[in-house]
């Protein structure tokens, strides 16, 4: 079984949950705040598998990679940080409730006089 294999299953629950997310409120933002997220794990990713591929601490068999890396590091090793930016904020916005209606208007609170 190839590393890309390996993958997909995360990567297919990652975008199922993350797209049943879609209705919840500010789903926008949360996809902003993901690809941010997801920015800064690829490059820490880079670095620090780089560091330790390069230091021996483990290596890949060349027939379960694609072949396509970045600088040492395979690209399939990228896939984790990536979903696992989506996917926490995608659960906890499934795991949290949504806010309560708002206030018909008119029912302002009156000030004590």
């Amino acid at each position: 079984m190839t590393y890309a294999l390996i993958v997909l299953p995360f990567a297919l629950v990652t975008a199922a949950v993350t797209l049943s997310t879609l209705r919840r409120p500010r789903f926008g933002r949360r996809m902003a705040a993901s690809g941010i997220a997801a920015a800064v794990l690829v490059v820490l990713t880079a670095v620090f598998d780089n560091a330790m591929i390069a230091a021996g601490l483990f290596t890949y068999p060349e027939e379960l990679i694609s072949g396509v890396r970045i600088g040492l590091a395979p690209v399939e090793d990228f896939a984790y940080p990536v979903c696992a930016a989506f996917l926490v904020p995608a659960v906890h916005a499934l795991l949290t409730p949504r806010c309560a209606p708002a206030a018909p208007a008119g029912r302002e609170r009156r000030a004590a006089a």
